[in-house]
């Protein structure tokens, strides 16, 4: 997994790199420069495109002179440099990046008032004006120049980050921040990315590598990590010869209700595809039919029979999608949680009973997986006014119970029992269909089932989950992708990651 970085992390990781391999800061700061050109060619080919290059006098700054400098050698004639001088200090690195520039003949213009700038014309805006490490909100000239820039209606890149733009804590409604069709950020993305609240001032971004001593970012401490394929790869496991179907457990998915048995329909399905030996559906007798018609390997135990559950014989429970709230299933879910044997993956209407009987929050066993969306969460954990504060509570929660919650959006977060945060980067808007939570919680009781550890089934399932979409969309060009597509999927792409 890839240790993401807050911008102390960050500052940290490059004072480290100058030290351990005595270079200069400038020297990393041109490595920095030439990986965004570089990434930035890759978007914008055309050469004779006009670009304009927004600096402050800082080290972001700095690295917008450098970037300028960089661009002309590669061939963009069509280039123009302002410099905002709202303030008295500039940066040494900066200072040297400025004489360098002067040799280039491009063209400097200071700005000492955001009232001074009438007209731009270029096609491209290049925001090299504050970095990761500001930690307020925009006021004064910055803020009246970022304005400015935003209501050109140019395309925006942003040079690590966005001006304005929190690399991690509440990015906080209201503020102003440059709005970036593209950033591109240094070694790592920065954590805030991947919250929902970004979406307003980055349509994408892309993370270039600039040299900093990876042995030393993956020593720190990992409270932020990213998923990479790899980690799934390390995780699931091919199928031995002789194997059978008792080998990989035996799940029960308790899901359905009169009006909802597609929840858990979708769920055991998805459970079975996901390589459950056996999977069986605890639902109400008049979703017999449908199950044997859209699943006829899912077998049936009668929603009546519930009571007399043997829990030896599952590995695995899912419980809750379509379930239903009504004081039968509040016992149902009491009863299952007071004589468990394995490991349990709650979801959907779970989540929703334990909302309204926080007492069962005591019952629950260490490593339960929770996998509620935004209004589920909120109505477990309390109305919360950011993502940040989501997930901080999200935390908090999971340190208190021992327990792990999947937070379902576009990049989802999984929190582990320690309060640490893996981001599942696969997954597209695609996704965005009735049902995707649903087959979701099945493919994670099936990994439970086969044997691999809450963590490892949370991480995988999640992955796995979102891959499949992600091929669905982009190799099959669907717009919007129904449930059931995905789990016809998800075999092949399990088998893609567990090969040897």
């Amino acid at each position: 997994m890839q240790t993401l970085l807050t911008s102390e992390q960050t500052r940290r990781a490059d004072k480290f790199t100058i030290g351990a391999r005595g270079i200069a800061s400038i020297d990393l700061m041109e490595s920095a420069a030439t990986a965004f050109v570089s990434a930035f060619k890759g978007y914008f080919a055309w050469l004779d495109v006009a670009i304009s290059i927004y600096c402050g006098t800082g080290n972001n700054g700095a690295d917008g002179l450098a970037i300028a400098r960089l661009l002309k050698e590669q061939g963009y004639d069509r280039l123009s440099v302002k410099i905002a001088r709202f303030g008295n200090t500039t940066s040494e690195d900066f200072r040297i990046n400025l004489e360098r520039l002067k040799l280039t003949g491009i063209s400097v213009t200071d700005i000492a008032a955001s009232d001074e700038l009438h007209s731009e014309d270029a096609d491209i805006i290049i925001d090299a004006l504050l970095g990761s490490g500001l930690s307020r909100p925009l006021d004064g000239e910055f803020d009246k120049l970022a304005v400015y820039l935003n209501n050109l209606g140019k395309t925006i890149v942003s040079v690590d980050v966005p001006t304005g733009f929190p690399s991690e804590d509440v990015i906080r409604k209201g503020s102003t921040i440059i709005k970036a069709g593209l950033a591109i950020s240094f070694q790592r993305p920065r954590i805030n990315f991947f919250f929902p609240e970004s979406a307003p001032y980055i349509k994408r971004f892309r993370s270039v590598d600039i040299g900093l001593d990876e042995s030393f970012i993956q020593s720190q401490p990992r409270e932020w990590t990213l998923l990479e394929p790899d980690d799934i790869r390390e995780i699931m496991k091919p199928r031995e010869a002789f194997s059978h179907k008792g080998t990989f457990g035996h799940a029960l998915i308790v899901a359905g209700n009169t009006g909802t048995m597609g929840a858990a329909l979708l769920c055991a399905d998805a459970c079975l595809h996901s390589g459950a030996g056996l999977t069986t559906a605890c639902i109400p007798a008049e979703g017999l039919s449908a199950l044997n018609s859209f699943s006829p390997e899912v077998m049936y135990l009668p929603r009546n029979k519930s009571a007399e559950i043997d829990f030896a014989k599952y590995q695995a429970i899912a419980i809750g999608p379509g379930l239903g709230t009504d004081d039968p299933q509040v016992k149902l879910l009491k009863h299952i949680l007071s004589n468990i044997s394995s490991q349990v993956v709650m979801d959907a209407d779970a989540l929703n009973i334990i909302s309204r009987h926080p007492e069962i929050l005591g019952m629950l066993p260490h490593n339960v997986i929770f996998t509620p969306h935004l209004k589920e969460f909120d109505r477990l954990f309390g109305a919360h006014n950011s993502w940040w504060e989501r997930v901080a509570t999200g935390r908090s929660v999971a340190r208190q119970h021992a327990m792990i919650i999947i937070i379902k959006n576009r990049y989802t977060f999984i929190i582990l029992p320690d309060g640490n945060v893996v981001i599942n980067p696969t997954g597209n808007p695609a996704m965005a269909t009735g049902g995707t939570g649903d087959v979701l919680t099945g493919v994670i009781a099936g990994l439970l089932a086969q044997g691999y550890s809450p963590e490892q089934a949370a991480l995988a399932g999640v992955y796995l989950h979102g891959k499949a979409g992600d091929i669905l969309a982009e190799c099959s060009g669907m717009y919007s992708i129904p449930s059931r597509y995905l789990i016809k999927k998800l075999p092949e792409v399990i088998g893609s990651y567990a090969s040897e």
